[in-house]
């Protein structure tokens, strides 16, 4: 074995991105370009030359696995030997140690065992071939390639972007012919079950059935975090007062994912930078959690209820919405409802929400409500206006590290509370904006017709269930950073709802710019009365024509909905 240090964690190993501890040396301090900012450097354990533990599917033996996994060992070190005798002294870099081999090919063959298991053993054959007949010059050749593309892209790599100026958003028209032309993005949700959203209320007898399971299922879950099998209580285990059992639930909180397209690199977590497998977790939360996505089960808790109509309800403003969510002994229950005013982004409403069971994690790292702001909550009161955000999020990251203390915000009583006071600010025909709007309108129990999703105007090409999230849409398309990690003593972070709703009204106003643009090209025109008129004839738009369905409308922004 050789005496040089091991590799740090943020090495990547492959067939052609393993670094030699001179390179780790003087790369140490480069960042991996993952969708979160990257954990301080960790130290690479030492392993032996045995197949790591999958949590997915076995795609072949322990046996198979570790025959080619020494096989593959093998090469690499006859090719790493054949460059030690070979290299010059600015290869030497090129060359890798004992540790650094083993390594290498753990990583190969964990990669392709979990990225393609279906085939993992002809895959894994020909890569074995392949290297069997490789030469050293080759191998140096693609060891060099690929520390020199290493290299530049570490140089680039800055975990806060370097935006240009925020997108300045002209679209030509008044503040009404703005709201008019959402008739333009509503969002058809009619056939989009299947992904999330609720079109109509479930029938009463899956709502019952969904009871009767849960009654039967005596509080039994699966955790949400690190998937083990748990008992909630609610109203509390009278022996303890307990609101779950299976002690601490340690768990990985972010995201998995790939930090290089190379050929054997492991998936890593967003969180901590392990590669999957490395560690049960490196977060540990003090109870486990669960979720329902079913609309019978979410139902049989509290009922949905489509918007009713609103006299009273502005014609001259859409609204945006978010919610933040946390777990309760009921599963994921809403804690926070935000709405703005379209376009102007004045907030509407802005409420803290007691939950139906008891809390178990208020989900405080991406729901941004804290236990104190649950303790130092005043009651609702329906007459006092809203001076600003409750979060003042510029004015927390400027502070840095000044204490600033959070605002007090108001909390309603109840889900139901919260979903009658966002009734009193829309009608049916009120288009209702949001990001991902199934998880928000579920979390409050609503049907409404006008949608206006950001997800399905900006589709990711593969279309759903594949999507953007809504800091990278804000990001590409408007220059602006949301969801920032708030800094300075006494700032919590989290995310921030009417940050994020006025976000996603942000996101529809630029789709209004660039499909106005596009529908005037189109020979399209602003008629006498201020209303938009057809090119053929010059008619103006009946607004009862029959709207496009799911399919067409995705078709019509150049992707189709995806089984």
């Amino acid at each position: 074995m050789s005496s040089r240090a091991p590799a740090t964690a943020r090495t990547v190993h492959t067939a052609a991105t393993a670094q030699s501890p001179r390179e780790v040396a003087t790369s140490s301090s480069k960042k991996i370009d993952t969708p979160q900012a990257p954990a301080p450097t960790k130290q690479r354990r030492p392993e032996t030359l045995n197949p790591r533990h999958l949590t997915s599917a076995v795609p072949a033996t322990h046996e198979f696995r570790l025959q080619v996994l020494k096989k593959l060992h093998e090469q690499f070190k006859r090719l790493n030997d054949e460059l030690r005798k070979d290299a010059k002294d600015d290869e030497q870099k090129l060359v890798m140690s004992d540790q650094e081999l083993i390594w290498f090919a753990l990583d190969t063959e964990h990669r392709m065992a979990l990225d393609k298991p279906m085939i993992y053993q002809n895959l894994i054959k020909n890569l074995l071939m392949s290297y069997r007949k490789k030469t050293v010059a080759q191998w140096r050749d693609e060891r060099l390639a690929e520390l020199e593309k290493e290299k530049s892209k570490g140089t680039a790599r800055n975990p806060k972007p370097t935006l240009g100026l925020p997108t300045v958003i002209r679209t030509e028209l008044t503040t009404q012919q703005e709201v008019d032309f959402l008739t333009f993005l509503q969002t058809p949700i009619e056939e989009l079950a299947r992904y999330g959203y609720v079109p109509f209320p479930p029938p009463e007898e899956d709502v019952k059935k969904a009871r009767e399971g849960q009654e039967a299922s005596l509080g039994w879950e699966i955790c949400d975090r690190c998937t083990t099998r748990f008992q909630v209580f609610p109203g509390r285990r009278e022996e303890d007062g307990a609101l779950a059992s299976g002690g601490k639930c340690v768990h990985h909180p972010g995201r998995t994912f790939y930090p290089s397209r190379e050929q054997g690199v492991p998936k890593r977590y967003s969180c901590c930078q392990e590669s999957v497998g490395d560690s049960t977790g490196c977060s540990t939360a003090e109870n486990h959690v669960f979720k329902t996505s079913s609309p019978a089960r979410l139902a049989a808790l509290i009922p949905f209820m489509s918007t009713p109509p609103n006299p009273d309800a502005p014609r001259n403003r859409a609204v945006c919405f978010d919610c933040e969510m946390g777990y309760t002994v009921y599963g994921m229950e809403l804690i926070r409802l935000t709405a703005t005013s379209w376009p102007d982004g004045a907030i509407l409403l802005d409420v803290l929400v007691k939950p139906v069971g008891e809390i178990i994690d208020l989900n405080s790292r991406y729901s941004g409500v804290w236990p104190e702001d649950i303790a130092d909550a005043e009651p609702w009161d329906e007459a006092r206006p809203f001076l600003g955000d409750p979060f003042d999020t510029a004015a927390d990251i400027a502070a840095e590290d000044e204490k600033k203390p959070r605002r007090k915000m108001q909390m309603v009583e109840s889900p139901m509370a919260a979903r009658n006071a966002l009734f009193k600010l829309i009608s049916p025909e009120t288009p209702l904006i949001g990001h991902g709007l199934e998880n928000d309108l579920n979390a409050v129990r609503i049907i409404h017709p006008t949608l206006i999703d950001t997800i399905l105007l900006y589709p990711t090409k593969d279309g759903l269930p594949m999507r953007f999230g809504l800091k990278k849409l804000t990001e590409v398309k408007l220059n602006k950073l949301i969801q920032v990690e708030k800094k300075g003593e006494g700032v919590k972070g989290g995310h921030d709802s009417a940050e994020d709703a006025r976000a996603a009204g942000e996101l529809v106003r630029f789709k209004v710019m660039e499909k106005w643009k596009q529908m005037k090209r189109e020979g399209w025109g602003i008629g006498a009365d201020g209303g938009f008129v057809e090119p053929e004839g010059m008619k103006k738009l009946n607004q009862e024509d029959k709207k496009p369905s799911t399919d067409e409308f995705l078709e019509q922004l150049g992707v189709g909905v995806q089984e």
